[in-house]
Formats: structure tokens, C-alpha cells, sequence
């Protein structure tokens, strides 16, 4: 039939921009090998800002290694989950790679979940250890005995902070609602983050990844029944990025500022806001809450270049 459309012809491509490739040779390369390669690369150059705190690329690589060894000692193994119920933190970023460095299951929690969906979500994943923020210390440590859960590790927004912010931080933390109204329960096996990291050396054991290991148990939203969780690889995941790469040739061999606004903890946020900065060796701007003030603030202030962002995001910056 005349002007009939087929896919073999692929209509898509006369869409593509210029530069992007109709198909792509994948690098059989894993993200932690890609955090490896960009910190060699350049070690110096900026790759996180937290609310002006910055670390460069030589740093990040040091961190992650520091708490794979102490994941490592603590009994993390492949195949092992540990669960990350964090907002976009530097704590984020060094625990998600340090997990897949040793080959474990990163299982990726909303913060923002009940008590409910965290608890099926960790029985589900098996989760043997999680990381989270001091705000929900006390509710973790109750959920804890209903979970597969050995050890918990807090961190706070006050860990990574410049000068004079850090000294100002427990003042106005609490009015700001950035700390616990309460003091901590006193449980057993829970750490803090920055004691893990000070104590342990960056040498973890090598572990070989393939692209058919698993990386991750991504949940589902749930809206017809409980989340489900979806196994994603390395292949899956860095595949992903290279996806990502291909489809934005001009920024290929340059540095630009990324704005990690979209939670890590959603596939869109994970690949476009986290480790799209990590492969292309980009500087990544953290926010932690990505509403429209902290989101206009950030982009006045350091000046990102580049943002993958949903249209609510746009919508309340324009208003």
C-alpha cells in the first residue's frame, strides 16, 4: 500500500537530533568502573555540591571504596541487598556505588513511604542492612524487628555542610525541620555514617561484575496492589546511561553542572540526575527536596547547564 509506514523503514530516526547514532556499541563496562574511570580521568574536578559543600572526583572514588570495606566486614557479599532510604544526598551517591562496587543489590527506598510499604519492600528485597536519614531513626528502629534488617546506618544533612553552615546547622536544623524533634531510641547494631567511613580503609575486595549480575530491586509505585520489586542488571543500568549519552552528543567531552534534582530513588532520577554525571565525568548540584525555591536557588547559584526534570517541577518554578 503506497505511503504505507513499516517498521523496518523506521520512521523514528528522521526525528533523531543531529549526531545521535541510529544504533550504539555498548562499552561492557559497570558503573563502578565508570565512577573508577572518571575519578582517573579527572580526580580533581568537582563531582558533588551539597548545599555548597562540594568533593571532587578523587574524593567520591575514596569514600566509596572506604565504605565498601566497611560493607564488606559488615558481611556484604554479591548478591547481598541493602536498602538506601535517602533523599539526593552525598550519602546517596558513595553507598550506591560502594554496594554495587562489591557486587550487592542496591534496593532504592522513598523516604517518604509509610511504615507499611517500607516494611514489604524490605521483607521483599531481604534487605540485610539499610541507610537512612536521622528523621526516620526512631520509626526504623520500631519497623527493624519486622524485617530481615541486621544494621542501621544514619546520616543527617548536617554530615556535609560547609563552613559556617555546619556550625549553624543544629541551631536552626530543628526549626527548620531538618533534624529529629526527639532524641534517638537506644537500639542495638545502629551506626553512624561518618564513624563508618573515618574507620574503614579504601580497599575493598575485588569483586567481578557482569553485565547478567543483578544491581538492583527497583520498586514499582504500586497503584494496583502492593510495589513490586523489578531486578534490574548492570547491563541494564549502564546500557541505560550509555542510552542517555548517545542521545546528547554535544555535551560528549565537556564539563557541565548537572542539576540532581529528580529523587535517586526513581529510575528517571537515578540514571538522568546521578549516573549520567558519573559517565560523563559532570559535576552533579544535589537537592534534596526539589521544590521550586531550593530549585530556583540552585540554579541561580551554580548555574547548571544541564536538568532532567518532570513538568511539575517547571510548572511551580514558573510560578
Amino acid at each position: 500500500m503506497a505511503g504505507e509506514v513499516s517498521y523496518a523503514s523506521k520512521p523514528w530516526l528522521k526525528s533523531y537530533d543531529k549526531g545521535v547514532p541510529e544504533k550504539i556499541q555498548y562499552e561492557q563496562i559497570c558503573m563502578p568502573d565508570i565512577l573508577d574511570r572518571s575519578a582517573a580521568q579527572n580526580p580533581d574536578r568537582m563531582a558533588l555540591n551539597f548545599q555548597g559543600y562540594t568533593m571532587n572526583y578523587k574524593q567520591l572514588k575514596e569514600m566509596v571504596d572506604r565504605f565498601a570495606t566497611w560493607l564488606a566486614g559488615a558481611g556484604i557479599k554479591k548478591g547481598d541487598a541493602v536498602a538506601i532510604i535517602l533523599p539526593n544526598m552525598i550519602p546517596t551517591v558513595v553507598a550506591y556505588y560502594a554496594i554495587h562496587r562489591l557486587g550487592g543489590i542496591v534496593v532504592l527506598n522513598n523516604p517518604t513511604y509509610s511504615d507499611r510499604e517500607l516494611e514489604h519492600q524490605l521483607n521483599d528485597s531481604g534487605a540485610k542492612i539499610m541507610i537512612i536519614i536521622d528523621l526516620l531513626a526512631n520509626r526504623m528502629i520500631d519497623l527493624r524487628p519486622k524485617t530481615k534488617v541486621k544494621q542501621i546506618i544514619i546520616t543527617s544533612i548536617g554530615d556535609y555542610l560547609p563552613f559556617p553552615v555546619n556550625l549553624l546547622f543544629p541551631l536552626v536544623g530543628k526549626k527548620k525541620g531538618l533534624l529529629p524533634a526527639k532524641p534517638m531510641k537506644p537500639a542495638s547494631d545502629v551506626l553512624q555514617w561518618k564513624d563508618c567511613i573515618a574507620k574503614s580503609q579504601p580497599n575493598p575486595p575485588k569483586v567481578k561484575l557482569t553485565f547478567d549480575d543483578a544491581a538492583m530491586y527497583q520498586y514499582t509505585g504500586g497503584t494496583t496492589g502492593v510495589s513490586k520489586g523489578v531486578i534490574l542488571t548492570h547491563g541494564n543500568i549502564s546500557k541505560q546511561v550509555q542510552q542517555i549519552r548517545a542521545w546528547f552528543p554535544k555535551f560528549t567531552g565537556t564539563y557541565n553542572v548537572n542539576l540532581g534534582a529528580l529523587p535517586f530513588f526513581h529510575v528517571f532520577g537515578m540514571s538522568c540526575a546521578m549516573n549520567f554525571s558519573i559517565i560523563q565525568g559532570w559535576g552533579d548540584i544535589l537537592i534534596p527536596k526539589p521544590q521550586p525555591e531550593p530549585l530556583l536557588d540552585a540554579i541561580h547559584k551554580f548555574k547548571p547547564n544541564f536538568a532532567a526534570l518532570v513538568p511539575t517541577m517547571f510548572i511551580g518554578m514558573l510560578n
